[in-house]
């Protein structure tokens, strides 16, 4: 008994007085939170797609969108969206062609554009960050282009190769990229619909598709070492480099919004040198590949990844440096915000994104300030935390102790309560006085649905601003004084929800006294579908939704289903009442309101439209097909201002509400601004890393107390114990004695 109890003792006292000077569960290297490094959580698991060609998903968004370089961007602080040149020189303006190839004036009708050109110039001077694809020997041979798979060996990086090369970006790159969006390898989210609009690209794809099925012929479909296919031998009129500063684009008509597709990394420019590097043998099986190590001409690179474990981006040492912005709003003049104008970004040299499976160690490993935010993709962390926050005067008084900022905007975005147009109780109705009731009905319910109350009440997940339009704010077009005044009434300058007497009287003039048909008086019942099974979770915000119609004696039916019985419903034109809602591709309004744009009806084109309420109004339909063509300017606002209006009186949707984003970040984090549509955000943020060291000590000291305690514990515990032990061994000691005696 003495070795256990002894070294017991020892070990108490080794925890407690060596090695516990600080708490162990930092995901970081010691030492490392003093370093010029951003530290993000990451969810679950390694982004999937960093290949620029095939990567779409947002939480591949805070990789990409550092590692490249697409011509434009999206201006940090300024809203409404201003795109502004990245690695292009300026934002272009097309030049307009007629189906004859006659030049047009700048201000031509849309209708008689058969062609837009776009010419864009590429900076000068930006390099690719270091790559072994790029090596040349003396003799101008590539050194790393005719490997034998014994040559690959065990590398798992392409920094494992002796040595690292670059050499100039030129619009070339960019054209190879518009290029492999028709690639059959691997699945480009933006090939179908950049096919419909760049020249010849449709036709592009079918070649390529024939192409690549020769290189693979007598191979099986699992062979992941494929003949290289070289895009630089197969060009097509829709791109092409007119010298090496000049990208030529051909849209076909005219399409005021590719300026917004030039911003995604779609089209940030490939080095055909990488691809082939990554065609080699024993590439793909050594997990080198464009999806595991990126090469762009972006402000980094990524130099380490440890699947499901950790990524790190470095800062990339042949980046020139951008300014950072010197204009703004006036809350960043404020904010100070700008108080960097005109400095060089980066301002960190590393950004480590830590995987993170499960949300309570995340969000406990952010509070100890081991993340200067919990997640640089994720939104919903603003919702999440801020909700802890107005729930807990415990969590309220640890945010504002430890100075967690979390700064917030409306997202480009919508969600809404849609009443289908063909349906004959709550659609358009077939004669004009059934027009009149049915729009009176839609009316009183929009009335009725207090949206207000909905992000109150569901604010962990919901939180937002009403909304007063198919237009969300951040767009050119929105107007912050449109107030909807079918369902608010303006008092002292601010809109207030009209009363729910005001509801039942447009009930009753829509032939519903009460809830109840008129003539029949039968109870007025309208069914809801909803697009997701019932959770728990779920649930409540759907009975919100019922007694929202009860309130004027409305019966609302449940009919909640999985997403694809939804859909199949939808396409054919079978739903009644509706639960929506709509993510900018790109801010721009025609992106929210070709969603009730008579053509694109979802019955009507049997799936192929997104307008699910398959809303028609000729008024409406005339001014948007004026409105797509149109560049932002007073004619473009007029128009808006009217299709705003027509939907606001036909209430064609109860307009629901439009989401917060934001960030929660802690003090020693500089630059945060909110912007859902700003992807590149990490190049103008910076941090202190002394105040972040000294809060992380200060935040995680050792508590000794409980320690102590347990020591005395155990003494207390192991001495009655020790005493009757020896107790017990004196008297075997006597009766041993007295044997002996006797003998």
């Amino acid at each position: 008994m003495r070795v256990p109890i002894g070294l017991l003792l020892l070990s108490t006292l080794f925890l407690a007085f060596t090695g516990c000077d600080r708490v162990t569960n930092s995901p970081h290297a010691a030492g490392a939170e003093n370093t010029n490094t951003y530290f993000s959580g990451h969810t679950e698991r390694s982004p999937k797609y960093l290949d620029s060609t095939a990567s779409y998903s947002l939480d591949e968004t805070q990789f990409t969108y550092l590692v490249y370089e697409p011509p434009y961007h999206f201006h940090y602080l300024k809203r409404p969206y201003e795109v502004v040149p990245r690695a292009a020189e300026a934002v272009a303006l097309p030049r307009y062609f007629d189906k004859s190839g006659s030049e047009l004036p700048a201000d031509a009708p849309g209708d008689q554009i058969a062609e837009s050109v776009y010419d864009i110039r590429i900076k000068k001077g930006i390099k690719f960050s270091p790559h072994p694809a790029f090596v040349k020997d003396a003799q101008g041979k590539y050194v790393y282009h005719n490997l034998a798979r014994e040559d690959v060996g065990s590398k798992r990086t392409p920094f494992e190769f002796e040595r690292q090369g670059t050499r100039d970006l030129t619009a070339h790159d960019y054209v190879y990229a518009i290029r492999r969006l028709a690639t059959t390898r691997i699945k480009s989210p933006s090939f179908s619909p950049m096919a419909e609009k760049i020249k010849g690209l449709k036709e592009y794809g079918e070649q390529i598709s024939a192409v690549d099925e020769k290189l693979r012929k007598g191979r099986p479909l699992t062979d992941r070492n494929l003949p290289f296919l070289d895009f630089r031998n197969h060009p097509f009129a829709g791109a092409e480099a007119l010298d090496d500063q000049t990208l030529r684009v051909r849209i076909i008509g005219k399409y005021p919004q590719f300026k917004y597709w030039l911003t995604i990394t779609f089209f940030a420019p490939l080095a055909w040198e990488v691809e082939i590097f990554y065609a080699q043998p024993g590439m793909a099986e050594n997990s080198l590949t464009m999806n595991d190590w990126p090469v762009g001409t972006g402000p980094f690179m990524l130099t380490e990844s440890r699947p499901n474990s950790q990524h790190v981006l470095s800062r990339n040492p042949n980046f020139r440096g951008e300014p950072f912005p010197c204009e703004g709003e006036d809350a960043d003049h404020v904010a100070g915000l700008l108080n960097d104008c005109g400095k060089t970004m980066p301002f960190v040299d590393r950004v480590v994104f830590a995987i993170e499976k499960e949300k309570i160690p995340h969000k406990t490993k952010f509070m100890q300030g081991y993340y200067d935010n919990p997640e640089v993709s994720r939104n919903d962390w603003l919702l999440e935390l801020d909700y802890d926050v107005k729930n807990s005067e415990e969590v309220a008084r640890l945010f504002k102790e430890r100075g967690i900022q979390m700064p917030r905007t409306v997202e480009v975005s919508n969600w809404y309560l849609g009443f289908n147009w063909l349906d004959p109780v709550i659609g358009k109705g077939k004669t004009s006085e059934q027009q009149l009731r049915n729009r009176k009905l839609r009316q009183a319910l929009s009335i009725a649905i207090d949206w207000e109350e909905f992000v109150r009440v569901f604010e962990s997940k919901a939180a937002g601003e009403p909304a007063m339009s198919p237009v969300p704010p951040g767009l050119f077009g929105f107007r912050k004084d449109a107030v909807n005044r079918t369902v608010y009434d303006v008092v002292d300058g601010k809109p207030h929800r009209k009363s729910i007497a005001e509801a039942k009287k447009l009930l009753a003039e829509a032939g519903y006294p009460d809830g109840r048909d008129a003539q029949t008086g039968q109870p007025l019942v309208l069914n809801y579908d909803y697009q997701r099974a019932l959770t728990p979770e779920l649930k409540a915000e759907v009975e919100w939704v019922v007694k929202q119609f009860a309130k004027i004696g409305v019966q609302l039916e449940l009919r909640a289903t999985d997403y694809n019985r939804f859909q199949d419903k939808a396409d054919k034109g079978s739903l009644q009442i509706f639960w929506w809602g709509w993510y900018a591709d790109y801010p721009d309004a025609e992106n929210f309101l070709f969603l009730l744009y008579g053509p694109n009806s979802q019955a009507l084109t049997q799936g192929n439209g997104n307008n699910t309420a398959n809303y028609q109004n000729d008024e409406f339909d005339k001014s948007f097909e004026e409105m797509k063509f149109l560049d932002d300017g007073p004619r473009k606002q007029q128009l808006i201002d009217r299709m705003v209006a027509i939907t606001q009186e036909d209430a064609i949707w109860a307009f629901g509400y439009n989401p917060y984003a934001g960030s929660v970040h802690h003090q020693w984090v500089g630059n945060v601004k909110p912007g859902p549509l700003v992807l590149d955000r990490l190049m103008y943020m910076k941090v202190d890393p002394a105040q972040r060291t000294a809060k992380i000590a200060e935040w995680n000291n050792p508590i000794w107390w409980p320690i102590a305690l347990i020591v005395l514990a155990l003494i207390a515990a192991v001495i009655p114990a020790f005493r009757t032990w020896k107790r017990r061994e004196r008297e075997n000691a006597a009766r041993g004695l007295a044997v002996g005696g006797a003998e």
